[in-house]
């Protein structure tokens, strides 16, 4: 039987998620007894989860170098722990393949907060959303705009209408896992970088599968899944995925909720003047309006609690980064959701340039931002959201002839599905801008309250006198 780990339908912010998990008494089998997980930030009196005996299987997997071609690259090279699961250096891409020097060309993101993203879809969810406002009666500009200018949450004009705004909401994809959202589970995630020739290098899951026929616990797999589990090789691969599958979903250390700001919501800390501050400013749909498309709430019913992102897709035109090494070629273009490694939208040049909005849960530990890792600090993010329309020539290159190459990472072509809709996006050149240094500032002090791990000080001092 073909085990799948899905995310389906549900209510949230009006997209669709439901967390599907299969049950199956096999699950929790113990191989011998099962593992105790403790917190993400440290150990605690109590332990908060035992992984069953597939997740077990799967946390042998996830950090088994001996998957990879080269025989020294694990999931948990790129995807770290102690880097919440993100990259564990400052490398714009990171390097794979036999050698270990081949590099890829995207920015690896974090495999944190992924277990509530809905499957891939375009259009509006069916559901009423359960944590937003009605929304406005006045949105007919969104109506007007392309895909890539949709996110439409902070675009009320007094000679708009409802129906305009469900035009616009039509169009709009949303879900899915990676950048472009290609594999709607967690299997599938998996898969892509164990076979990519960038990555870990498997020339075929036949491949793969003979290097798990020869891994260290492949016994656990025949005790799992039977003892003839290999010789159905289309079987033994999806056993195998699902239990890399069951691991990301058991163990709470890839969905913690356990930061600052999961403290004040819950009541046991208290937000500083500057952390509240950035707050109401990344809240102000006319100054950062962050939360529009980065979720700050839990639902109202407290079912799920905020993830930071709305799951959806928008072109922010970032500026192309020559530090990787693809776009040496002038005619490469990575295009997300229009390809090159999603192939069904190749020609639905509306949604050209269209990448995955991701989680701000621990953005501050990373150290490159955006698909193509054009930009290394929170600083650098924030200054081009509210100087990209204001002081373009601040960003983008000039051409030959003198004018300003806007969008460069882009093909002219595909150009009008940069967002110029949305605040702080929607200034002309000599505008004010939106936030000032000193907000700026406390809009990044604010982000810090989303690193995993915090303890409170009383609670720092309780650990420091044990």
């Amino acid at each position: 039987m073909k085990r799948v780990l899905q995310i389906e339908p549900t209510a949230f912010r009006g997209r669709s998620i439901r967390f599907a998990v299969l049950s199956c008494a096999m699950l929790a089998m113990p191989l011998a007894v099962a593992e105790t997980v403790l917190p993400a930030n440290g150990p605690s009196a109590e332990p908060v989860a035992e992984l069953s005996a597939v997740a077990q299987l799967g946390r042998k997997m996830f950090f088994d170098p001996s998957l990879s071609g080269s025989g020294q690259l694990s999931c948990a090279s790129c995807h770290s722990p102690a880097h919440a699961y993100g990259p564990p250096n400052d490398l714009v891409v990171q390097l794979g393949g036999p050698d270990l020097k081949r590099p890829g060309v995207r920015a690896v993101p974090s495999l944190r907060y992924l277990e509530h993203a809905p499957n891939f879809s375009i259009g509006p969810s069916p559901e009423t959303a359960d944590n937003d406002p009605p929304p406005p009666d006045d949105t007919a500009q969104a109506a007007a705009a392309p895909v890539g200018q949709t996110k439409v949450a902070s675009v009320a004009k007094a000679d708009a209408n409802k129906a305009a705004l469900a035009a616009a909401e039509a169009n709009v994809p949303r879900g899915g896992l990676d950048w472009d959202g290609r594999a709607n589970t967690l299997q599938l995630q998996a898969l892509g970088p164990l076979l990519d020739p960038n990555e870990m290098d498997n020339h075929s899951a036949d491949e793969l599968l003979e290097r798990l026929e020869h891994a260290a616990y492949a016994d656990d797999l025949k005790k799992l899944f039977g003892a003839n589990v290999f010789k159905q090789r289309e079987l033994a691969l999806d056993e195998a995925l699902f239990a890399l599958a069951r691991f990301q979903t058991e163990d709470p250390s890839f969905h913690p909720y356990d930061s600052k700001y999961d403290a004040v919501l819950a009541g046991k800390a208290t937000l500083s003047e500057a952390e509240a501050r950035g707050l109401k400013l990344f809240d102000d749909p006319k100054k950062g309006n962050c939360s529009s498309c980065h979720i700050d709430r839990a639902t109202l019913d407290g079912v799920f609690r905020p993830v930071f992102t709305d799951f959806q897709f928008e072109a922010l035109g970032a500026p192309r980064n020559r530090d990787i090494p693809a776009n040496g070629d002038p005619r490469h273009y990575d295009l997300g959701l229009c390809g090159p490694q999603r192939t069904d939208y190749a020609t639905s040049t509306a949604y050209c340039g269209l990448f995955k909005t991701p989680t701000l849960r621990n953005t501050a530990t990373r150290k490159v931002f955006f698909h193509n890792g054009v930009f290394h600090s929170l600083q650098q993010v924030m200054h081009f959201y509210v100087e990209r329309e204001t002081e373009p020539a601040k960003w983008y290159p000039q051409r030959a002839d003198g004018t300003l190459d806007r969008y460069n990472d882009l093909p002219a072509e595909v150009r009008g599905n940069v967002d110029v809709v949305d605040a702080p996006f929607d200034g002309k050149p000599g505008d004010p801008l939106a936030l000032n240094e000193a907000e700026i500032a406390d809009i990044i002090t604010f982000l810090n309250t989303l690193t995993d791990g915090y303890q409170s000080e009383q609670s720092s001092a309780s650990t420091a006198a044990h």
